[in-house]
């Protein structure tokens, strides 16, 4: 809508400039308010990331790198670009860490790396990441083999999504991410927590999600004493 406002206002400035119309009517064009908050976070359910994952053919190189991506995105809530830049070395096996450095909020996260998690990225360096010389963790499976790319994270999960028959507005990368933040909506972490967890520069960023917090938004509603129909 915002782009319709500007590309009318040009439109009416040129019919006055040519005088065509005896007013400029561009001033009177008002571009719609943006209001902060007003979508809600595009998660899915945990029984649809089973499917996503369930789906993912582990026997080629393709899926054994992909399944190590979604995981990463659905465990920690990573961003497509984060886990583009990820490298060999943000892998401590020793003590059992995932290091994601330069967060958008200019930060690097540790987080415990899951046996889960683990075992995927294992299997995929074993058996599916190309011989090469780069400190890239991520790699395309076709030569010439270049690091994988933010893109090509995003495209590759909303695959995933339209295989397993997930429909969401603007699949992608972002759709994992949201599931992973409702995951700790659920089990009650501040959204203060929330927010360090998924790397958010701000505490306004993680407010959003305060709109998914289900179970307390019915308390609310209800108010003492009322039950659920």
């Amino acid at each position: 809508m915002l782009d319709v406002a500007s590309v009318l206002r040009i439109f009416l400035a040129f019919l006055y400039r040519e005088r065509l119309i005896a007013t400029d009517l561009g001033c009177s064009v008002e571009a719609p308010q943006r209001r902060r908050l007003t979508n809600l976070p595009r998660s899915i359910s945990w029984a649809d990331v089973q499917t996503v994952l369930d789906g993912v053919d582990r026997r080629s190189p393709v899926g054994k790198r992909d399944y190590a991506v979604l995981l990463l995105m659905v465990t920690y809530g990573l961003r497509a670009r984060e886990i583009a830049a990820l490298t060999l070395g943000c892998i401590d096996w020793k003590r059992q860490r995932l290091l994601v450095a330069e967060r958008k909020a200019g930060h690097t996260t540790a987080y415990p790396l899951s046996a889960m998690v683990g075992e995927a990225i294992i299997d995929y360096l074993q058996y599916a990441r190309p011989t090469t010389d780069s400190r890239a963790l991520f790699f395309q499976v076709v030569a010439p083999y270049r690091p994988l790319t933010w893109w090509s994270v995003s495209q590759q999960t909303a695959r995933h999504l339209r295989k397993a028959g997930i429909r969401v507005p603007r699949a992608g990368s972002h759709t994992l991410r949201h599931t992973c933040a409702q995951r700790l909506i659920d089990a009650e972490f501040p959204l203060k927590t929330i927010g360090d967890y998924l790397g958010h520069r701000s505490a306004e960023a993680t407010e959003v999600y305060s709109k998914v917090r289900i179970e307390a938004l019915r308390e609310v509603a209800l108010g003492d004493g009322e039950t659920v129909l």
